[in-house]
C-alpha cells in the first residue's frame, strides 16, 4: 500500500526557510503526480505545488510562485518542498499527497495522502 510520510515541519520567523520531505513508498511512483497541500486553521485545504514524477515538470500556486520550490529524488522515493521567504499567511499544515493518473491541482484527484505536517511562522 502506498505511504506518504511528511518530515520537515517546525516553527521559524518570517523571511526564514524550511524545507518538507515527503518519503513516498509501497509503490512505483514514476507516473504518479506529487502534490503539496495546506490547511490553515479555519480554511479549505488548498494546493501548494505538483509535480510530474516522471517528467519533472512543476506547476505552483500563485501565493507560493517565486518562494517555494519542489523537487523529487529518484533514488530516495522522496519529495520535497524548498520554502523560502516565509510568511505568516504560510502558516498551515502541509500535506503531501499522490495522484496515480494526471498531472493536476484538484484535491479530489489526489487518491493518497500523508498525515500532515504542522509549519508555523512567526513575524
Amino acid at each position: 500500500q502506498v505511504q506518504l510520510v511528511e518530515s520537515g515541519g517546525g516553527l521559524v520567523q518570517a523571511g526564514g526557510s524550511l524545507r518538507l520531505s515527503c518519503a513516498a513508498s509501497g509503490r512505483t511512483f514514476s507516473s504518479y503526480t506529487m502534490g503539496w497541500f495546506r490547511q490553515a486553521p479555519g480554511k479549505e485545504r488548498e494546493f501548494v505545488s505538483a509535480i510530474r514524477w516522471r517528467s519533472g515538470i512543476t506547476t505552483y500556486a500563485d501565493s507560493v510562485k517565486g518562494r517555494f520550490t519542489i523537487s523529487r529524488d529518484d533514488a530516495k522515493n522522496t519529495v520535497y518542498l524548498q520554502m523560502n521567504s516565509l510568511k505568516p499567511e504560510d502558516t498551515a499544515v502541509y500535506y503531501c499527497a499522490a495522484d496515480p493518473t494526471r498531472f493536476s491541482t484538484p484535491r479530489a484527484n489526489y487518491e493518497y495522502w500523508g498525515q500532515g505536517i504542522q509549519v508555523t511562522v512567526s513575524s
